[in-house]
C-alpha cells in the first residue's frame, strides 16, 4: 500500500500488510499479546490482578471461546466479578478500606475485559454497569472521591440525542468559587470508559487540577448521535457550559486529552472549540486515512485484540462493514470535512510510528493544515505510543496550564 500523497509505503512498513499474530484463536491472544500486560498489570489490564485472570481465560481456552464479541465469552468472567464484589463488600463492611477499593478495582478490571471489545449485547452492558457500579464504591472512598453525575444536555438535538449527558468528576480539596481550579476533560476511547482512568485522574490530583471524565460518541452511555460527526461539538458545547456554570473550574485553564478513538474528537474540539480550550492532546488518534477503505481493510487484521470493523462499524453508527469503508472517509476525515483548517487552540498531537490501529500519518498529516502544531512521535512504538508518551504528555500538559 502507497501512501496517497507522495507514493511512499506507509511508515508501519511490511507491517502493513501482516495479520498479527495474536489474532485467530484465544490461545494467541492469551499467549502472544494479554498475558505479558495481565503479568504486569498493565493496559488493559490496569487495576487488576494476573491470579484473577488466568483461570478465565484457561478456561476459554479449553472451551475453544474465541470470539471477544460474543455473549458466551463474556459469561465465563462474570463468577469472578461477582466474586471480588462481594470480597470487596466484606472488606468495606469492616472499615478496611484499603483491601475494599483494591478489590472493587480488581472486579472493575475483569468487567472490564469482560465487556471488552465492544458493548454490543445485553450481557456486556450489563458488565459495564456492574463495572461502573464497582467503581464509584472504590472511588467513593478515595480521599478525594470521584463523583458520578449527569448534567443536561443542552446543546443537544431533541430528535436524536439524549437529555443528559454522564460525566465522573473529581475535584481537588481547594477547588471552590473562591479557588477555582484548572481542569482537564478527558475524552475517553473505543474500549476504554470512563471507568478505566484511575491513573490519569491520580495525576491530574497531584497536580491541583480537576478531571472531568466523559464517553465518546457512539461508545458506553454516550448520548451523542453516533452517526453525526458534528453531535461531539454539541457534546462538549454541553459540558463546557455546565462546567462554566459550576464557577469551581477555571475556565481560562481547561485542557482536553482524548484517548485512541477518543483522540479524533480532542482534536475536533481544538478547532471547534478553540476559544474555549486552552489546549487539547490528540493521542493515537485517526483524523483522515484512517478512515479509509485502504488502511481500515488491513488495520482490522493489526492490533486490535479481535478484528476491529465490527467495533468501528457500530461506532460510527453503520448498518454493515462495507457501508462504514466505503462512506467513512468523506463524512468523518478532519481534512474531508475542512475542520483541519480551522483555527485551533494549542494542539499536541502523540503516537507510535508503528501505530497498526491508527495510522501515525493521521497525526502527521495535521501539520499541513490550520494553526501550527506541536507533536511528539514515539519510533517502532505502537498504538498511543505506549509505554514512554505519557511521559511526554504530562510535562506539556503542565507548561500549558502555566501559560508557557
Amino acid at each position: 500500500m502507497a501512501d496517497p500523497r507522495t507514493g511512499s509505503r506507509w511508515i508501519l512498513g511490511d507491517k502493513f500488510d501482516q495479520v498479527y499474530p495474536h489474532l485467530g484463536s484465544i490461545d494467541n491472544l492469551w499467549l502472544k499479546k494479554w498475558k505479558f500486560p495481565c503479568e504486569r498489570s498493565l493496559y488493559p489490564f490496569h487495576d487488576g490482578k494476573y491470579e484473577d485472570f488466568a483461570p478465565i481465560f484457561e478456561t476459554l481456552i479449553q472451551k475453544g471461546i474465541h470470539d471477544g464479541y460474543s455473549d458466551e465469552y463474556t459469561r465465563e468472567f462474570i463468577p469472578a466479578c461477582e466474586a471480588l464484589v462481594a470480597s470487596a463488600e466484606s472488606k468495606a463492611a469492616s472499615d478496611d478500606t484499603a483491601a475494599a477499593i483494591e478489590l472493587y478495582l480488581r472486579a472493575c478490571a475483569v468487567y472490564r475485559i469482560a465487556r471488552f471489545p465492544y458493548i454490543n449485547s445485553g450481557i456486556k452492558t450489563q458488565a459495564y454497569v456492574a463495572q461502573k457500579k464497582a467503581y464509584i464504591k472504590a472511588a467513593g472512598l478515595f480521599d478525594c472521591p470521584i463523583v458520578d453525575v449527569e448534567i443536561p444536555h443542552t446543546a443537544g438535538t431533541a430528535e436524536d440525542e439524549g437529555k443528559t449527558i454522564p460525566l465522573y468528576i473529581r475535584l481537588p480539596k481547594p477547588a471552590s468559587k473562591e479557588c477555582p481550579v484548572p481542569t482537564v476533560l478527558l475524552m475517553c476511547g473505543l474500549d476504554g470508559h470512563r471507568p478505566d482512568n484511575t491513573v490519569r485522574c491520580d495525576e491530574f490530583l497531584a497536580r491541583g487540577w480537576a478531571s472531568v471524565v466523559v464517553d465518546i460518541p457512539g461508545t458506553a452511555d454516550c448520548p451523542a448521535d453516533r452517526s453525526d460527526p458534528e453531535s461531539a461539538d454539541r457534546l462538549w458545547t454541553s459540558i463546557l457550559d455546565w462546567m462554566q456554570a459550576q464557577q469551581h473550574f477555571d475556565m481560562k485553564k481547561v485542557i482536553c486529552w482524548g484517548l485512541s478513538a477518543g483522540g479524533y474528537n480532542a482534536i475536533r474540539a481544538a478547532h471547534t472549540h478553540a476559544s474555549r480550550l486552552r489546549g487539547a492532546v490528540g493521542q493515537g488518534a485517526g483524523t483522515h486515512h484512517f478512515f479509509s477503505r485502504a488502511w481500515l481493510e488491513k488495520a482490522k487484521d493489526h492490533e486490535y485484540p479481535w478484528t476491529a470493523l465490527p467495533a468501528l462499524k457500530e461506532k460510527f453508527g453503520y448498518a454493515t462493514e462495507e457501508d462504514f469503508l466505503d462512506q467513512a472517509q468523506q463524512k468523518w476525515s478532519l481534512i474531508e470535512t475542512g475542520i483541519a483548517d480551522l483555527p485551533s487552540c494549542r494542539l499536541l498531537l502523540v503516537n507510535g510510528t508503528h501505530d497498526g490501529l491508527m495510522p501515525i500519518e493521521d497525526s502527521m498529516i495535521m501539520m499541513e493544515y490550520g494553526t501550527p502544531k506541536e507533536a511528539r512521535f514515539f519510533t517502532g512504538m505502537l498504538h498511543m505510543g505506549y509505554p514512554p508518551a505519557n511521559g511526554a504528555v504530562y510535562p506539556w500538559m503542565e507548561q500549558v496550564m502555566n501559560g508557557l
